[in-house]
């Protein structure tokens, strides 16, 4: 043996002949496209920071106040886009019929519709406040044994969005009002007490307009008492409408074969909606009407 140590033998030629590289793959320029790097996760928002959130913003109230928030409630993706077509297709349909059957060419008639819409929405969810009550009761009184009270209890957060957009339309008479006792307070409370008001009544608002839209979608958060009630409470919400409907004598302008169409196509749609979404509630997540009152 010489004076040194053995060398490990060389690295034979790497790549295609003719294209020698060594032991590792080329690069391209620049070390090639990285993978974007991952941002940190938001943390959650403090009480204080989600109560100062609801101040200054009325829809992030809105969906606090509004949206299911029990942490073991089933979501269905499948369903809420099938709802969301429903409602989008719904109001297409509504629009066709009163562009084909009430002409708006002037402001105060996009004004009128606009009105229309909305008192038909507010009515809606009138008839839903008064009904739902009924319906909640019944489904709990149903039920055996400790769901019956774990069940009222879970109706709490139900009643509370019930509250809260009867208070936030509560502010509109005090603003607005022309009688003598709302008038008297609004000369007492002075300027300043004003600008607080109409503030007031500017956040209510899209408070109570954000929160209309989300007490038909989630059926004032019912599915926090159980999943089940959110399709049979818009089951009865809908049919009950229809029978307003043709009681009112509503769209009595609009052609009887299609004021028929449109009176049954909201019912029905909805129905079939509500039947399969009970469908999969008991085919993927084991949840029926049976179940849910201990049966």
């Amino acid at each position: 043996m010489g004076p040194y140590p053995p060398q490990p033998a060389p690295v034979p030629p790497q790549g295609y002949p003719g294209h020698p590289q060594g032991p590792y793959p080329p690069q391209p320029p620049g070390g090639g496209p990285q993978p974007p790097f991952p941002r940190p996760p938001r943390p959650p928002l403090t009480r204080g920071q989600r109560i100062l959130k609801c101040v200054y913003n009325p829809f992030y109230a809105a969906q606090r106040a509004f949206r299911p928030s029990r942490p073991d409630t089933v979501e269905d993706l499948t369903v809420r886009k099938i709802q969301m077509w429903r409602t989008g297709l719904g109001l297409g349909a509504w629009l066709v019929l009163v562009m084909t059957y009430k002409p708006v060419d002037t402001a105060k008639g996009v004004e009128t519709v606009a009105d229309d819409k909305f008192n038909q929405s507010w009515i809606s969810t009138l008839v839903l406040v008064c009904a739902f009550p009924f319906a909640i009761a019944l489904f709990a009184f149903a039920a055996q044994g400790a769901l019956r009270g774990l069940y009222l209890r879970r109706s709490l957060k139900s009643f509370g969005a019930v509250a809260a957009l009867m208070g936030s339309m509560a502010t509109f008479p005090l603003a607005v009002a022309p009688d003598s006792a709302t008038a008297g307070f609004r000369d007492a409370i002075g300027t300043p007490g004003m600008v607080i008001l109409v503030t007031l009544c500017a956040w209510s608002l899209g408070f109570a307009l954000y929160g209309i839209a989300l007490c038909l979608m989630h059926v004032f958060r019912t599915a926090d008492i159980h999943e089940v009630l959110p399709p049979i409470l818009a089951t009865l919400l809908v049919w009950v409408m229809a029978a307003l409907d043709v009681i009112n004598n509503e769209n009595a302008e609009v052609p009887v074969l299609a004021r028929i169409v449109f009176l049954l196509g909201a019912p029905v749609s909805v129905t079939v909606l509500s039947c399969w979404e009970l469908y999969r509630l008991r085919k993927h997540h084991n949840l029926t009407v049976r179940q849910a009152l201990g049966r």
